[in-house]
């Protein structure tokens, strides 16, 4: 059974073309416009170790807002339809990735039922042309379409860079744990995720 999506959003803010594949080798190819966060996609995918191409073209113009939040539903919706019934996933994973003096923790359950608890604020809101706000938006669009719960906690950090850097691997690492095929059927005493 292959674990893969091709997704294509399209609205009258962006346009994004997606294919993932969580069975991959961290192959990935990203690009949305905002080099900040191609870099943090490909993050995502590279630590995770699953193939993900993104062609985000967004309404830049105004401002990344909508780039970054298409991209997140869009990479939930692809997660959600490789998963496919979910069936012998691992269900459950967790990380907790250092950056320099950056220190994020993070567990992801993907239980079936969204939810997000994010506490990884950063001490200045622009890392290049990127708003650190964003990284939050982005999940709570990933966690709605992905149908996962996902808790992000920041332990440590001074450097924005390395707070959003140390989110995004233990992002990726959780979900590569929980994703992992290790069992037979549904992880789940109601029978269905």
């Amino acid at each position: 059974m292959t674990r893969t999506a091709d997704i294509v959003r399209q609205t009258n803010e962006s346009k994004v073309e997606l294919g993932l594949d969580l069975d991959g080798s961290g192959t990935t190819d990203v690009s949305t416009g905002v080099p900040f966060f191609d870099h943090m996609l490909d993050q995502l995918g590279r630590h995770g170790r699953f193939d993900l191409t993104v062609r985000t073209a967004g309404d830049l113009e105004v401002d990344a807002h909508h780039t970054v939040e298409d991209t997140g539903i869009a990479i939930g919706r692809a997660l959600d339809e490789a998963l496919g019934d979910r069936a012998g996933v691992e269900r459950f994973g967790d990380a907790t990735v250092p950056i320099d003096e950056a220190l994020v923790r993070c567990a992801v359950d993907l239980s079936g039922r969204p939810y997000l608890v994010y506490r990884a604020d950063t001490p200045v809101e622009l890392v290049g042309t990127y708003e650190t706000t964003l990284t939050k938006h982005f999940f709570e669009a990933f966690v709605a379409n992905a149908r996962l719960t996902l808790h992000v906690e920041k332990l440590q950090g001074e450097s924005s860079h390395h707070i959003q850097e140390a989110v995004f691997k233990a992002v990726a690492v959780a979900l590569r744990r929980a994703v992992a095929v290790t069992g037979r059927g549904i992880p789940s005493t109601k029978g269905t995720l």
